[in-house]
């Protein structure tokens, strides 16, 4: 086994027995067998795990962020932006539950305070479109008058419960109903 597949085994491991368990419910012993590999060799490739699941969560975004704005145009009018970027985004979350429930963890977590707190204070470099969205909406004055933090949970606090229903059985998203969603969401922050 080459020590790249050993690498994603791990991650692979991680990923499920976090989105299953949580944080506290995924020792490193655990993530181990599941990845078929000794304990030891985790910290190979993983300082500990505060650093493996920030890692994980880095890759993740780097991974979907190019998925979410793929057709993504900064020239279309905001409502046709903020469209593309929720409806692409409500999709990846539902075709890929397992990295969903890691992102949900890490979000929930203090590890997801702090990289909230860096992307919407502007410290973080990087994955910034649905920043620069908001930024551009309120200045325009096309988005409701309100602190960003604000529209970030209008527009994404639905997207979230809504993917995660779906992914437990309790909808089942289609198209449609994912239009009309995003749609919804919109609406709550226009003015």
């Amino acid at each position: 086994m080459a020590k790249n597949d050993k690498r994603e085994d791990i991650v692979r491991a991680a990923l499920e027995l976090i989105a299953e368990n949580g944080f506290h419910g995924a020792p490193m012993a655990m993530i181990a067998e599941r990845a078929g590999v000794g304990a030891g060799t985790i910290y190979r490739y993983f300082e500990n795990k505060d650093v493996m699941i920030t890692e994980l969560f880095q890759e993740l975004e780097e991974r979907s962020y190019p998925l979410i704005k793929e057709g993504y145009d900064p020239e279309k009018p905001l409502r046709e932006r903020f469209l593309h970027l929720n409806t692409a985004l409500i999709n990846y979350f539902i075709k890929n539950p397992i990295e969903f429930r890691f992102i949900e963890q890490f979000f929930n977590s203090p590890y997801g305070v702090a990289h909230r707190r860096d992307t919407l204070l502007g410290t973080k470099e990087g994955c910034d479109v649905f920043k620069e969205l908001f930024e551009d909406g309120i200045t325009r004055q096309v988005m409701k008058d309100l602190p960003i933090v604000i529209l970030f949970d209008l527009a994404f606090g639905p997207i979230l419960a809504v993917a995660r229903d779906h992914i437990l059985g309790f909808i089942a998203l289609d198209d449609v109903l994912i239009a009309r969603t995003v749609e919804a969401c919109w609406d709550a922050i226009k003015r």
